[in-house]
């Protein structure tokens, strides 16, 4: 790979990267490690937002970063990177309602090196969208020292951005865009530095007003993006609402953070099939990869016994859900996140799969329940405080109702009133074929 980078001489961040950055590469046994990357030096008079023409000079770079300074209204010391362009107006350079071409996997690796090399007293981030250089036609993106002369001049933040753009190594990225949060992408920064998450082009809350689906549209074709993320919690309901559609008419599939989470080591075609098939099974499934593991083989539906998972999610949801880790399946929630008895698998794992799922809930329900086993019936009693029979027996609500919900007796008017006195029992039968199995 060939990486142009650029530094305008009238910045003092920049300079300072540079510094360290041709420092670092006068070391002999750098270029031993790394000989599939060429780096060229390139500087500009004027602010880097400017820079429209860069591409003429940077000749055949297959990448260009951008090293700056970066400065804010609410100073605090910050390693941050980004990519250029404007969403409305053009108020820092470039021209309005235009992108320039992202590199995510880049972006997200060096965010990565930023996070482990940031000095103490510095925080890293990506950077919403905002400024310019546009009318490039390479991918590119600044890597930046904030927030005042104190940070752009400081050796030490200068030497650990410069060793993180030397050593950052892109993993296997999904390439996301993003929308919702503040200045500092704060849910995408955390995100991209825990899973594959790879940001390109992200839209600030007050973008997502005026967002149109042709500026969508250009934010996915410029950052190569699979999919979108969105900070929830950022937008109001009709935002939300407005971007979803929007989302949905133009065909981009939307990613929440724990699936990201759950998609493991799993490329995203193959992650985009299982979705397609979970859709069958729901709409706006949500799905959160276990034990399956990467196959070009035939994806398959299986079905649970659902009066079986439904009571094993009452008796120990995550429990549940953190031991499918050991076995090939998806599982298949609601787009409220209710855990349904679907899971997809690879054709070839699913005979055994059904077994599997039996055995595991079986073991749950015995291991948090009262139960019995008639024949093929799996017997499960639950005791439960019933506060009409404490009414009942002139108990007042408050601590007492408490202590005998966890089993302890209480005194009340010189009466001990023992937990048995204020339960109630309930019965449920699960009819489960071999159950003898599963034991």
């Amino acid at each position: 790979m060939r990486i142009a980078l650029v530094n305008s001489r009238q910045d003092k961040a920049g300079v300072n990267i540079r510094i360290h950055l041709e420092q670092l590469l006068a070391d002999p046994a750098r270029s031993e490690n790394r000989p599939e990357t060429v780096y060229s030096f390139f500087a500009t008079d004027d602010r880097l937002i400017h820079a429209h023409d860069i591409d003429t000079m940077v000749g055949d770079a297959d990448l260009i970063i951008f090293i700056s300074r970066h400065a804010s209204v609410n100073p605090v010391p910050v390693l941050t990177v980004h990519v250029t362009g404007n969403y409305r107006a053009a108020e820092l350079g470039g021209s309005p309602e235009t992108l320039t071409p992202a590199a995510p996997a880049m972006m997200q690796a060096v965010l990565r090196s930023l996070a482990r090399n940031c000095p103490e007293g510095y925080q890293v981030a990506y950077e919403v969208t905002h400024h310019g250089p546009t009318g490039l036609s390479l991918p590119s993106f600044f890597v930046e020292i904030g927030s005042t002369e104190k940070e752009w001049t400081d050796p030490v933040a200068g030497r650990a951005v410069a060793e993180s753009i030397l050593t950052s190594a892109p993993l296997r990225p999904v390439p996301l865009i993003g929308f919702g949060g503040t200045h500092y992408a704060v849910r995408q920064t955390d995100l991209s530095l825990k899973t594959r998450a790879a940001f390109g082009h992200i839209a600030h809350t007050r973008e997502i007003a005026t967002l149109k689906p042709e500026m969508i549209r250009q934010m996915q074709a410029m950052s190569g993006a699979v999919a979108a993320y969105i900070d929830r919690k950022a937008l109001n309901k009709g935002d939300l609402n407005r971007l979803l559609s929007m989302l949905g008419e133009l065909g981009i599939p939307v990613l929440s953070g724990s699936e990201v989470l759950a998609m493991g080591s799993l490329s995203w075609e193959r992650y985009r099939a299982i979705r397609e098939l979970a859709e069958t099974i729901t709409p706006g499934a949500r799905c959160y990869v276990h034990g399956l593991p990467e196959s070009s083989g035939n994806l398959v539906i299986v079905r649970a016994n659902p009066d079986l998972i439904a009571e094993t999610v009452k008796s120990d949801e995550p429990g549940l859900i953190s031991d499918l880790d050991n076995l090939p399946v998806v599982h298949v929630s609601t787009k409220d996140n209710r855990l349904l008895p679907d899971f997809i698998s690879n054709e070839g794992d699913s005979p055994g799969i059904i077994n599997a799922l039996n055995t595991l809930c079986v073991k749950i329900i015995r291991s948090k329940e009262i139960t019995a086993t008639e024949n093929d019936h799996l017997v499960i009693t639950k005791v439960r405080f019933d506060p009409e029979k404490a009414r009942n027996l002139g108990i007042p609500a408050g601590p007492a109702y408490k202590l005998l919900a966890a089993g302890n007796q209480v005194e009340v008017d010189g009466r001990v009133i023992t937990p048995d006195m204020v339960s109630s029992c309930s019965e449920t039968r699960l009819h489960i074929p071999g159950l003898e199995k599963y034991s």
